[in-house]
């Protein structure tokens, strides 16, 4: 079975999601662990290409960072429940998540989807690292077991923007409209960084259909 995920590098609660996940994940045996494939959603699709500096985004957003501060406080909350600090002050820049969507598709072909997707969270919510340079994404790269040469040509060709502009308006398409979504074998869908529970459930679920 494939889980897809839907999810954004720039989302907070894609990353939480993706713990949670990893923590029902770890209960199945397994032979019942489904294959995962990260799908771009961008949450800001019509981000410039060079980002946006974060206090301007903010301001747009929320209408200031004093309410930005309020709602990343209970994403903080939630983020340390799952052993992740977020250091949102550390964000300095917004970035467009084309090229680092384009990279994960990249990744992906190559096997090691998954650790890079964790090492942009990681990247840029523990580290304020911008993920819309292309230096930086290839730095990634190299950390998740890439050649970095290799990604830094990728990145620099503009392969994949289709691909990732296709997989957004896919998701729109059916009714997706915010992230983490995960869909399992294209049939059963819960969106939200749902509990641990909740995702083995529906993978249970997703087991006992086809076993029918």
């Amino acid at each position: 079975m494939i889980l897809d995920v839907f999810s954004d590098p720039v989302c907070p609660w894609c990353y939480i999601g993706k713990r949670r996940l990893e923590k029902s994940l770890g209960t199945a045996p397994e032979a019942r662990r489904p294959q995962i494939r990260w799908r771009a959603f961008m949450l800001n699709p019509d981000m410039p290409v060079g980002g946006m500096e974060r206090n301007a985004y903010l301001a747009l957003k929320f209408g200031g960072s004093r309410r930005a501060t309020a709602f990343y406080r209970t994403i903080s909350q939630a983020g340390l429940e799952e052993g992740i600090a977020f250091a949102f002050g550390d964000i300095h820049r917004t970035p467009s998540t084309v090229a680092a969507h384009r990279l994960i598709g990249w990744a992906g072909e190559r096997g090691v989807q998954d650790r890079l997707v964790e090492e942009m969270f990681a990247a840029y919510f523990i580290r304020g690292v911008d993920i819309g340079h292309p230096g930086l994404l290839a730095d990634l790269a190299e950390a998740s077991g890439l050649a970095r040469d290799d990604a830094e040509a990728f990145l620099d060709s503009g392969d994949g923007a289709d691909t990732v502009l296709a997989e957004h308006n896919l998701a729109q398409r059916i009714g997706i409209d915010g992230v983490p979504c995960f869909i399992l074998d294209g049939r059963y869908a819960v969106s939200g960084a749902q509990s641990p529970e909740v995702l083995q459930r529906m993978i249970d679920t997703a087991h006992r259909t086809s076993a029918a």
